[in-house]
């Protein structure tokens, strides 16, 4: 496969945290700015956001968490040759499944249906690894 194919759902990974990140961003500074929270409260608490800041907070920490075991998944493959279809189809499909996750958790947040995206997600990256893994593995052994 193609480095740009092999990266593509990286970038778009990539994309999706930093939305969150400006949208939290926009979201604290406006809860500064109104006096809303104060600097002191987030120094001895650390969690003293509105409610809304404080979920797409949680939106974004999400997007930090499993998806590292995805970028390393995909710098190795890059690195190995490993990547093919079934790599980038699996890889868009992780992403899809964090763009859905994102899009309840910034939304609806019902815990149900963003468990099970991130449980779909999770056992999508789950079988790239094992796949990956095995590729590594067993590279060199006669068929």
């Amino acid at each position: 496969m193609s480095v740009p194919a092999i990266l593509a759902p990286v970038f778009v990974q990539v994309g999706l945290t930093f939305c969150l990140l400006i949208w939290l961003a926009a979201l604290r500074t406006r809860a500064l700015r109104s006096g809303a929270v104060r600097p002191a409260d987030i120094a001895l608490r650390g969690r003293a956001w509105p409610g809304r800041a404080e979920q797409i907070g949680n939106a974004f920490a999400n997007q930090l968490e499993l998806p590292l075991l995805f970028y390393v998944l995909a710098i190795l493959a890059l690195v190995t040759r490993k990547a093919d279809f079934l790599f980038v189809v699996m890889s868009w499909m992780f992403v899809a499944t964090r763009l859905f996750h994102a899009f309840v958790h910034t939304g609806s947040n019902v815990v149900r249906i963003r468990g099970g995206a991130f449980a779909v997600g999770a056992i999508i990256l789950l079988v790239m690894w094992i796949i990956f893994a095995a590729r590594i593995l067993f590279a060199g052994m006669p068929g």
